[in-house]
């Protein structure tokens, strides 16, 4: 520790994924994503809004990096458009797309900001969801050529590198829940989604290993949460493990142990709901040694015993009387210590960077033209506080990226939730830094010292 900070070369950062932020949906022979198209559906998206503009941040990119640069950043966290490359998701490439990206990360270089890049953030090209999405295994290959031409432009700059951004979101949310791109409802298939984006990140590992120098590091963005049973009955703890299985381990087993957790398999194969595994793909994916994990971390669940949840028979639900941000998230950071700490004693104390950590609030108070957002400040240095106590505990921490850098897009709740330090106006596009930019700014500069 550097006296009472965080650990020497500490990476400092902030986060945004391309559609939340980029706009120019059609722009310089992009293709449409399957977030375009599920913006389309009516009753998807509060009061039907779309991130055909978003912030952006496609024309307004030069001056993005510069608020990056005042705010002290050490490095910058952004997601590549698959159908910004691929316009149809395989085949053709689109040279201007990938100039885009190109540009992107000469401007952070010349700016002290080391680039991380996240391949898929969520933004499957349409024509691929046509041709099966991730119910197809040809997706992995598509997936692989796709990380192939991205590291082969960019990998002899960008040393830090993700596969994927929350599976179990792109799984579960999108092909159980339907509450996200591309709006499926059968818990089935999402469970073998699950399985061919650990077979996508898999392939993705191994290109990207060819593709890049020796240095560069390599991982994966799983998002976590804390499981707490409802009430101290044997139903509620029950269903709290399941929902750790599901949430936690289906995804973490996989990528640090090479294999699905034995309960879960064992439960969903009881309910005719295990993924289709075919000789190699388990090989393959043990194989698939990271360098770092990617945790993104926002908030605890507590658990009951419910047929609601589909299979594993369990629903998270609010506690009104605990404190909570505008998602009705609670905030509980020292949840996030539990979780760590859980990591290093389960897994073998795997390097990790936290990937994303943020918190949406309503954003009221303004005095001078600045966002007064104390509530967000409150909630980042009590998981920061955490953050650091982990550190001390013996967890092998690299960085942490702030979610998010501006107000952006927040999928199916449209522009109305923000959980940026910097506030967008979307009519105008002007950044504006809050409150909390200035605190992170101090952060950065103190390396967590006066935390």
């Amino acid at each position: 520790m550097a006296e009472t900070g965080f650990p020497e070369g500490f990476l400092w950062g902030a986060a945004t994924a391309a559609y939340q932020v980029e706009g120019a949906a059609t722009e310089d022979g992009k293709g449409e994503s399957i977030w375009d198209r599920f913006c389309r559906v009516p009753g998807a998206i509060h009061a039907g809004e779309t991130g055909d503009t978003a912030c952006d941040h496609y024309h307004l990119w030069k001056a993005d990096v510069e608020n990056m640069r005042d705010l002290g950043l050490g490095s910058y966290r952004f997601s590549v458009s698959w159908p910004r490359v691929f316009p149809l998701g395989r085949g053709k490439l689109n040279r201007k797309g990938l100039d885009f990206y190109d540009h992107l990360v000469d401007a952070l270089l010349a700016a002290g900001i080391q680039p991380a890049l996240t391949l898929y953030h969520w933004d499957l090209p349409q024509a691929l969801q046509d041709a099966g999405g991730w119910t197809n295994r040809d997706t992995a290959a598509w997936f692989a050529e796709y990380a192939a031409a991205v590291a082969s432009r960019l990998g002899d700059r960008v040393k830090i590198w993700m596969t994927l951004n929350e599976p179990w979101v792109s799984a579960f949310v999108g092909h159980f829940h339907g509450a996200h791109a591309p709006g499926k409802k059968d818990y089935a298939m999402a469970v073998q989604v699950s399985h061919e984006l650990m077979r996508a990140h898999a392939a993705g590992m191994a290109v990207l290993r060819e593709e890049c120098p020796k240095d560069a590091r390599l991982g994966i963005a799983l998002d976590v949460h804390t499981m707490y049973p409802w009430s101290d009955g044997v139903s509620d703890r029950e269903a709290a493990r399941r929902a750790d299985g599901q949430k936690n381990r289906w995804f973490l087993d996989p990528v640090l142990k090479g294999s699905y957790p034995p309960d879960m398999m064992e439960l969903y194969t009881r309910a005719g709901a295990a993924p289709r595994i075919l000789p190699g793909d388990m090989e393959e994916i043990a194989g698939a040694k990271i360098d770092f994990l990617g945790i993104n971390y926002y908030f605890p669940q507590r658990v009951l015993e419910s047929d609601a949840g589909g299979i594993p028979r369990f629903l998270a639900r609010v506690d009104p009387g605990k404190p909570h941000t505008d998602m009705e998230w609670e905030v509980l950071p020292e949840s996030l210590h539990e979780m760590l700490v859980r990591i290093k004693e389960d897994y073998g104390n795997p390097v990790i960077a936290i990937t994303e950590n943020g918190a949406a609030y309503a954003d009221r108070r303004v005095e001078n033209g600045q966002v007064q957002d104390d509530d967000r400040i409150e909630y980042l240095d009590g998981h920061l506080r955490e953050l650091r106590r982990a550190a001390r505990d013996g967890v092998k921490l690299q960085g942490y990226y702030l979610w998010s850098l501006m107000d952006n897009f927040e999928w199916a709740f449209g522009y109305s939730r923000r959980f940026g330090i910097t506030h967008v106006d979307f009519r105008t596009q002007a950044r504006t830094w809050k409150k909390s930019a200035g605190w992170y700014r101090d952060v950065i500069s103190e390396n967590g010292r006066g935390l």
